[in-house]
């Protein structure tokens, strides 16, 4: 049953950024309660339509309005929008949205990268948390465990936790999916990210798990396509070969690597494999890719690509090689581009995972979400430093653009 707060009916009013309120103006509006899974988004020329609300976030036409704290919203760069509520909701604090937890849970977080790596992603973990009413020090004691690059260390640290008698743990990349589910069958695992659980065998299937696992997949059947089109249209010249630059000791990689290579075919190119395990493969790697001299690179992510990723984006700058990569963390470093789901999202997002199972759902029930909104993040500053420009199309689609 909902709250009286939940219950309110909301009015919204979207506007375009930096123009002033203007009631004369044909503004979108929206009304819909708190919770509720549609919207009706009527503007004033009587056009409406049916908008979907997904954890809290309203899909107005072609664009995502991401509601958070009090209610203020963030658009993408194509067109930016602001939501302006109504009845009071401006006042309330975002807690209060919140429903409060079950009851107060102990939740191991298992990670194979040093705290340096993944912090990030742990705190965008502890912020779902929060936003569902997950508090540590009141009602939740968070467990965590580092394996500080050495996967070996996993299966103990796992052990550590099902000892310790934790609610749920929370894997952070398939390694550690995999050094959990050795440990227990019976304790939740939840995935922040997993690359191919299903080939994996980690799973049954992505609608009905089955077993202790359950959470959030990076795959996505037009990615690998994506990606190599994105630096074609950057870089019409690209026409050859692209190295993929991965690490084969991470469960799940593989998945990955020949996704890209299925797909590049499809766009005139062919893709070579360059594996690097550790800091000693890098600079071998690095050789091999000046040696075979492809026109382009894709950096597939790991916990140990992302520890190197300033190394890495400076080869690629050193080199003068289109690079595009799976995450954004590398665009930030200096990188050129990068595209795919945003990961902190997804760490946040499997505190919902946890918060289910602590409510009293089976993970063997609860469906493996696959990415349907992916990031476009592009550097002015790279692409100056290759004497390029970006093309329209691809400024018009960013979602973030760093000068």
């Amino acid at each position: 049953m909902r709250t009286d707060l939940q219950a309110r009916r909301i009015s919204a009013v979207i506007k375009s950024e930096g123009e002033p309120w203007d009631h004369r103006k044909d503004f979108a509006t929206a009304h819909f309660h708190h919770g509720d899974p549609v919207a009706t988004y009527k503007s004033r020329n009587r056009n409406a339509m049916v908008c979907q609300i997904t954890d809290g976030r309203l899909d107005v036409n072609v664009e995502s309005v991401s509601a958070t704290g009090k209610w203020g919203l963030q658009m993408n760069t194509r067109r930016r929008l602001v939501l302006g509520l109504m009845a009071g909701a401006l006042t309330v604090p975002h807690a209060s949205f919140a429903q409060q937890p079950a009851k107060s849970a102990r939740i191991g977080f298992l990670a194979p990268a040093s705290p340096q790596v993944l912090y990030a992603r742990l705190q965008a973990f502890r912020d779902g948390l929060r936003e569902l009413g997950y508090v540590e020090g009141k009602n939740l004691q968070l467990e965590v465990r580092w394996g500080e690059g050495k996967l070996e260390r996993l299966p103990t640290l796992a052990a550590e936790l099902v000892q310790a008698n934790v609610d749920v743990i929370v894997a952070a990349t398939s390694p550690a999916v995999v050094a959990a589910h050795e440990a227990t069958r019976t304790v939740p695992i939840v995935m922040p990210v997993s690359s191919d659980p299903v080939g994996d065998g980690l799973v049954a299937s992505l609608a009905r798990p089955g077993g202790n696992i359950t959470g959030l997949s990076l795959m996505a059947p037009e990615l690998g396509q994506k990606r190599l089109q994105l630096l074609q249209e950057i870089f019409p010249k690209l026409s050859h070969a692209v190295a993929v630059l991965w690490n084969p000791t991470y469960v799940g990689m593989r998945a990955r690597f020949e996704q890209a290579q299925v797909a590049a075919p499809a766009v005139g190119l062919t893709v070579r494999s360059v594996e690097v395990r550790d800091t000693r493969e890098l600079e071998a790697a690095f050789e091999a890719i000046i040696r075979e001299h492809p026109d382009g690179l894709l950096l597939l992510v790991d916990p140990f690509t992302l520890s190197q990723r300033a190394r890495i984006v400076e080869f690629a700058v050193e080199q003068r090689l289109p690079a595009i990569y799976e995450s954004s963390d590398f665009v930030d470093v200096g990188g050129l581009i990068s595209y795919g789901p945003n990961i902190n999202d997804m760490y946040r997002r499997s505190a919902t995972y946890v918060d289910k199972i602590l409510r009293g759902a089976k993970p063997a029930d609860l469906p493996i979400e696959q990415p349907t909104k992916f990031e476009l993040v592009i550097s002015m500053r790279a692409a100056k430093a290759l004497g390029t420009k970006f093309p329209d199309s691809i400024l018009l689609s960013a979602d973030k653009v760093i000068e």
